[in-house]
């Protein structure tokens, strides 16, 4: 796709732009269940991020390495899901 992802993008759109599943096992491997979620039509990354108590850039920069041959690294994907709170913790 030419353009690129970024924090407005919706749930749904990111699911459309990857119809081989590779943005829902990403969201399963953050442990969100957005897919299944009636938000996810109108619900920007950015906002789904801070919803799940999630560093926003850092699951901007998951979601944006789907580009990449190899998709991202298992170090990217768990930065991507940590919660902010247990950092805090």
């Amino acid at each position: 796709m030419d353009e690129d992802i970024r924090g407005s993008t919706t749930i749904v759109e990111l699911l459309r732009r990857y119809p081989g599943g590779e943005a829902a096992r990403l969201m399963s491997a953050l442990s969100w269940a957005c897919a299944q979620c009636g938000g996810a039509f109108h619900e920007p990354l950015t906002m789904a991020a801070k919803r799940h108590d999630c560093d926003p850039r850092a699951v901007l920069e998951a979601f944006r390495a789907l580009e990449e041959p190899g998709g991202p690294d298992a170090e990217l994907v768990a930065r991507a899901a940590t919660r902010i709170g247990a950092k805090r913790g």
